[in-house]
């Protein structure tokens, strides 16, 4: 299979562009080159995942993409808007699910709309709605020291969505769960993405995970990060578990691995 570069990476019908960003972090010695020019565009309800190797800067462009970060150069746009800090309408999950410990689930999950001035039954009523959605009726009293890894990162998410964001940006959100919890969360995701139909970009360190889940995939080069391959996934809706073991997602999953181990392969030679 021959994938390029997606010839549609500007578009008028994009949600967000991010044209020719770069990001140097200041030390010592110059400065550490972060990411590289990078440009793409986001559609809206696309659910994209960003992948590469660690240190290549994803995390760094993710909170570029948030306005948590500025670029040293380029500009992020978000319907046609230059992104010049957090702005409403970005929902953003941590690799850790960073929930208050003093404050239940249900009162984690109101905390945006606190902040926005509803009074408590109004966030209420609508954190229970969130609380069915992510799956987890029955625990709106627990304390986060009672939830496992997974249940964290379903309160974390269903916080993130509690405001009813246009664009989800997922940092790891499944990282540091075991692999059949992370199997799990990954089919709940894209159980709750399918409802919700929000545009999401999501990093991730796993291939396997990135083309289950992704319309397209991003895979982001060793140091300076620069983007090596846009790739759209080509496999139907809804996605099943059994797809991952057919010859096309094969094929796919070569073609991620032949890109990062070409950035890997460039890198050495500079």
């Amino acid at each position: 299979m021959d994938f390029t570069l997606s010839h549609h990476n500007q578009s008028a019908n994009a949600m967000i562009e991010v044209r020719a960003v770069s990001r140097v972090f200041p030390t010592g010695n110059g400065g550490l080159r972060a990411l590289e020019k990078i440009s793409f565009s986001v559609f809206p309800q696309e659910f994209v995942c960003v992948l590469g190797p660690s240190g290549s800067g994803k995390s760094t462009l993710l909170r570029i993409l948030a306005g948590l970060l500025e670029s040293t150069s380029g500009e992020v746009r978000f319907h046609n808007q230059i992104v010049t800090g957090p702005r409403k309408g970005v929902g953003f999950v941590f690799q850790k699910s960073n929930l208050m410990p003093w404050r239940t689930v249900l009162q984690n999950i109101t905390l945006p709309l606190e902040l926005e001035g509803l009074t408590a039954l109004e966030a209420d009523e609508i954190a229970l709605a969130m609380v069915e959605l992510v799956g987890l009726k029955g625990f709106e009293q627990a304390l986060p020291r009672d939830l496992s890894g997974g249940m964290a990162q379903r309160v974390a998410i269903a916080r993130a969505l509690i405001h009813d964001p246009e664009v989800l940006l997922l940092d790891e959100p499944l990282g540091s769960l075991d692999a059949l919890t992370r199997e799990r969360m990954g089919n709940e995701l894209l159980r709750i993405w399918q409802t919700h139909k929000k545009t999401v970009v999501m990093v991730t360190h796993s291939i396997s995970e990135a083309l289950f889940l992704a319309d397209r995939v991003l895979v982001i080069s060793h140091r300076p990060g620069r983007l090596c391959l846009d790739l759209p996934v080509d496999l139907p809706r809804p996605r099943r578990e059994a797809m991952r073991y057919t010859a096309v997602f094969g094929e796919l999953t070569e073609s991620v691995r032949q890109a990062i181990g070409d950035s890997e392969t460039i890198m050495e030679g500079v």
